[in-house]
């Protein structure tokens, strides 16, 4: 994972870099039929999720699209929000657009990416829960009102204080972070 997470702005990644980051790998010759066959079962998980639209996803399947994003190509970016809020800053735009820039370079676009947000442990499970997905949300509102990204093609959700990147400092500035997976991840997402 590329990490954007320090407040210098000289460390906050290229649209480039995301752009590399979230790339498909190359595919493989000699896929066995296990491996087919969890790729078939991921994709239509990945397809479940992406028609839920009334809904957040349960603790099940969060855990579930996790399980799946851990090998996939991601990034984790640093979007600021103001002190418990969901509102998107002005602060956190220009990461937003070269966010979306990428997402709709040759190479990316029409792909299926999951935008998750996660918190500090600061504050209660619940809590943190609920404004991780708000969060993710804007996200995902952003990217699809500024750019020709598809609601489909972006699947939002929170992990709250759950998956802490740092878990030496819970109450580190890189905890609170929206990650990007391309859960796509093969050399034709390009649609």
């Amino acid at each position: 994972l590329l990490s954007a997470s320090s407040p210098s702005v000289a460390q906050r990644p290229t649209e480039e870099q995301i752009l590399n980051a979230l790339k498909p790998t190359a595919k493989t010759r000699g896929l066995t039929t296990a491996s087919s066959r969890q790729i078939a079962e991921e994709r239509r998980f990945i397809d479940t999720i992406r028609k839920i639209k009334t809904r957040g996803l349960t603790t099940g399947e969060r855990e579930q699209i996790a399980e799946i994003a851990r090998n996939k190509p991601a990034i984790d970016l640093e979007v600021y929000f103001d002190y418990n809020s969901s509102t998107i800053t002005k602060q956190a735009e220009p990461e937003l657009m070269k966010l979306g820039r990428a997402l709709t370079k040759p190479g990316l676009r029409g792909g299926v990416f999951l935008i998750a947000g996660h918190t500090d442990a600061k504050g209660g499970v619940d809590y943190n829960q609920r404004l991780s997905e708000r969060r993710a949300q804007a996200v995902k509102r952003f990217l699809t009102e500024r750019f020709d990204l598809t609601d489909d093609n972006l699947v939002a959700t929170g992990y709250g204080k759950s998956k802490l990147k740092n878990t030496d400092d819970p109450y580190a500035a890189e905890n609170r972070r929206v990650q990007v997976v391309n859960m796509d991840s093969q050399p034709t997402a390009q649609r």
